[in-house]
């Protein structure tokens, strides 16, 4: 699904600065936000620029890159390490959650920053940076020596921020790891920077005897615009499998005709939806975090609205390191007599086995 960009006589470069969005017209003067701004990083690339309407107070793609003020206010409940990576992390650059499958953090740097980020402590120009030549050799060498790691995924930071050279040269040792077979990227690429997704970059994704998998974030259907779609073909006509991410994100998807209409732009992209992913207890994110029970009713609503095709799986990332969490709403109880409530897309009960 290809919408039309919203924005008026962009710069060329991306933003990273107060000073910048200002003179773009996204923030007032005087807006305060420099303390924002030494705290966590900022980008916006051209491509997200152009789809931001100034004149709309409650833009959904603003709200998820411009700077806010309300980042500042931490609660109780949030923590610099939401989901406990580093609880996880035996060495450098891995972190090993799951026993079949590592996460390698080559990179933590990304050509956008998300105001919701969950690492955002992590990223940026402050952030951890990129692992050193002798961080990613005994990050390898951690992956070569688990022989029950069958997927690597490479996340971050955004992976594809990385030269196609430096790619192929990840993707080269992994092919000389036999255990894995699985190589999944994790992005916001094709979207915020589709001119980045070129044959070279494609190339470099691939290795022998390794399946790819390209996972892609996106929250609301404006961010698949004709030149995402073009860049997401160029994947996939090229073989690369790919896969959807989003966050349930207050004011930007928050209610079931923008997550339909997101949902079937994959679809209709050749992207798998995969995971919605209920808001991350990150530092200064509160404002844009809903209740689960509201998630749950949306997820719900979705079931009754839009092809299974279309259906993610709703996801909570347990605080701790304690992994994900199918946290969608049961349709199913059990009665105590053997028998089940099943509750059907309109919200109403249902005996199973039915009644004779």
């Amino acid at each position: 699904m290809a919408l039309p960009s919203r924005g008026r006589g962009r710069s060329a470069q991306s933003l990273k600065t107060v000073e910048s969005l200002v003179e773009a017209g996204l923030v007032p003067e005087a807006s305060g936000l420099d303390a924002v701004a030494q705290k966590y990083a900022i980008a916006i690339t051209p491509t997200i620029a152009a789809l931001i309407d100034p004149s709309d107070p409650n833009d959904p793609i603003a709200r998820q890159f411009v700077p806010e003020l309300a980042e500042l206010v931490t609660t109780p409940d949030e923590r610099a390490d939401p989901i406990g990576d580093l609880t996880h992390s035996p060495v450098e650059g891995i972190v090993h959650r799951y026993p079949d499958r590592v996460l390698l953090k080559a990179v933590h740097v990304c050509p956008v920053y998300c105001r919701f980020c969950f690492r955002r402590e992590m990223v940026g120009p402050q952030g951890l940076g990129t692992l050193a030549p002798a961080a990613m050799d005994a990050a390898f060498a951690y992956i070569a020596a688990h022989e029950e790691i069958w997927e690597v995924i490479l996340t971050g930071g955004d992976p594809l921020v990385l030269s196609p050279r430096r790619l192929s040269a990840i993707m080269e040792r992994l092919a000389d790891i036999a255990h894995v077979k699985v190589v999944r990227f994790h992005t916001r690429v094709p979207v915020v920077e589709p001119e980045r997704v070129d044959s070279a970059l494609i190339a470099a994704l691939k290795a022998s005897g390794k399946t790819t998998y390209l996972a892609l974030h996106a929250n609301h259907p404006r961010e698949l615009t004709g030149a995402a779609s073009g860049a997401i073909a160029r994947l996939v006509d090229a073989g690369v499998v790919m896969l959807s991410q989003s966050v349930l994100l207050k004011g930007v998807n928050d209610d079931v005709e923008t997550l339909a209409a997101l949902m079937r732009g994959f679809v209709e992209n050749r992207v798998k939806p995969y995971y919605l992913h209920h808001p991350d207890l990150a530092p200064g994110t509160s404002h844009f975090r809903i209740g689960i029970a509201e998630g749950q009713a949306l997820v719900a609503a979705l079931r009754g609205r839009i092809s299974g095709l279309c259906q993610p799986t709703y996801i909570l990332d347990i605080p701790g390191g304690h992994g994900k969490a199918d946290i969608g709403a049961s349709s199913i109880a059990a009665n105590g007599d053997g028998c089940f409530s099943v509750r059907d897309f309109r919200g109403v009960e249902h005996r199973y086995p039915p009644e004779v």
